[in-house]
């Protein structure tokens, strides 16, 4: 909790030294080691942990989700580890079927198929499978608790609206989508219920509060979340993400409230049955989305959200002193290390071969394993061209919001990450006046900066192909006028970006026709 990794692993490692046969010591060790990178070590302690007991749900759960790593070390891994999890989720199911077998409730969400989403593939039917048993295994929970839904009220003046987050502060999944229905929905309309499942608190928290007519935060047990939840009557329970947060998930998995709804947040499908709809953007999606949910997808106007600029101050940043050369082309690779799929890495080396010289900038993760096992395989890709990574490229610390504002105002162009794309960086880079080069990906996840791209009209940016994406990079760094051409063209029309209320009054519409409906097929 206080991010003493290295000294959480040596003590847990000191314990099993002590004593090898405490199966939690093994377990949570095997969690540390998987949120490192450290994949194989981690399915090993879990596996320990199993071999001691027996009926250890947790440390069985866990193993199912750490077959898909946080990073690969090649590109043979993905296809390998998909395979693996499969298997492994099958061999979960029939554990859990088994009478004998431990309550299930207290392993959903332990850990979760996060990860999954970074492969660029159809995640649907594993996902609906992987939801099924979450929901089965929740519902026995909330038998055995003898909580039931109250009736529901008729005649309210206004529609009630729960929110249900771990991220009512300065976060990703507020700043895009959350901070909008907060600034914008109807009060008189629509009273927001707000259910704060985290801790940090800022000025973000502070405005939440303001604009919930319930704002509930605190240490609570699960037990007392879903009376809280059932307590204020929701007509429309909403998750900004699923996916992401262990309790958002088990509660999730009940059914608390007539309609249950997602949204992109994590921008994958939630597999579970008890969410009826899924919040996307008639920007964002491909044709024929449908097929990639289980829960009926609904399109708000253009990107589906209502977006408010940072406005950060930018600092301008010392480049020599970061290693920067200033007459080289500086490329932002902001991406945390997850989101860079291995049979992508020769891309970067073909751009770095075709400019000749330029200057690839990435952030060190917190974890720090990750990007060291990012830098490991660029290395491997750029030797293969004859190159040497070291020559064209820098990990700089993460970087506080002016600073990483200053750095991308002096950039060349930003490169969004490849299947699994950034909107708030893409968004920042914007309001930076920074060039964003996109590649539109087959699912959501892989669309959110080719859909802002789009939304301004600079299609030019989005890339078709893997030559188009490095072309368009290559004349980005190389072509100073159309390098500026393009600045001026972001500085006119970024506006449109901002402030989409319209967006909004969709999100009204839906609403209240999902609660006249009164129930999951609304």
């Amino acid at each position: 909790m206080q991010g003493r990794i290295a000294d959480a692993v040596a003590c847990y490692e000191k314990a099993i030294a002590l004593d090898p046969g405490i199966a939690e010591a093994h377990y949570n060790l095997g969690n540390l080691l998987r949120d490192q990178g450290r994949a194989r070590e981690s399915l090993d302690s879990y596996r320990k942990a199993i071999s001691l007991r027996p009926g250890f749900a947790e440390a069985r759960w866990a193993l199912a989700m750490a077959q898909i790593p946080v990073v690969y070390e090649d590109d043979r891994q993905p296809k390998k580890c998909r395979d693996a999890f499969a298997a492994e989720l099958g061999k979960l199911e029939s554990w859990f079927a088994e009478p004998d077998s431990a309550s299930g409730a207290g392993a959903v969400g332990v850990a979760q198929p996060f990860y999954l989403a970074y492969q660029e593939e159809d995640n649907r039917d594993l996902l609906k499978q992987y939801g099924e048993l979450c929901v089965r295994l929740m519902r026995g929970w909330f038998e055995a608790q003898k909580l039931a839904l109250p009736a529901r009220k008729r005649g309210d003046a206004a529609l009630r609206v729960g929110v249900v987050s771990q991220y009512f502060h300065s976060h990703p999944v507020w700043s895009a989508i959350v901070k909008g229905w907060f600034r914008h929905l109807h009060p008189e309309r629509f009273r927001l219920h707000a259910f704060y499942l985290g801790v940090v608190e800022d000025a973000e928290t502070e405005f939440a509060r303001s604009r919930a007519a319930h704002f509930e935060q605190g240490a609570r047990g699960l037990r007392q979340w879903a009376e809280a939840i059932i307590g204020q009557r929701p007509d429309v329970l909403v998750y900004p993400e699923i996916g992401m947060d262990p309790t958002a998930l088990k509660l999730a998995s009940l059914r608390l409230a007539p309609v249950q709804v997602t949204s992109w947040g994590h921008p994958e499908t939630s597999g579970l049955p008890t969410i009826d709809c899924f919040l996307s953007a008639e920007g964002l999606e491909p044709q024929g989305a449908q097929a990639h949910y289980t829960e009926r997808l609904v399109t708000l106007p253009r990107l589906g959200c209502c977006y408010e600029p940072l406005r950060v101050a930018p600092v301008a940043p010392d480049l020599a002193r970061l290693g920067i050369d200033a007459a080289k082309p500086v490329i932002v690779c902001a991406g945390v290390p997850f989101k860079y799929a291995p049979q992508h890495d020769w891309i970067l080396a073909e751009i770095a071969k075709r400019t000749g010289a330029c200057r690839f900038v990435f952030f060190v993760h917190r974890v720090a394993d990750t990007s060291g096992t990012l830098r490991r395989r660029l290395g491997a890709a750029f030797a293969r061209q004859g190159l040497d990574l070291d020559r064209f490229a820098v990990f700089l610390p993460w970087q506080e919001a002016a600073s990483f504002h200053g750095l991308m105002a002096c950039a060349d162009a930003y490169l969004d990450t490849i299947g699994f794309s950034g909107f708030n960086t893409a968004m920042q880079a914007l309001e930076c006046g920074l060039p964003v080069v996109a590649w539109e990906g087959r699912f959501l996840r892989g669309r959110l900066a080719s859909g802002i791209l789009r939304a301004i009209g600079l299609d030019e940016l989005v890339a078709a192909s893997a030559e188009a994406y490095v072309e368009l990079a290559v004349r980005l760094c190389r072509d100073a006028q159309y390098r500026e051409d393009i600045r001026e063209r972001i500085a006119l029309r970024r506006g449109h970006l901002y402030e989409d209320v319209d967006v909004i009054r969709g999100m009204e519409r839906f609403l209240e026709s999902a609660a006249r409906s009164g129930g999951p097929a609304a």
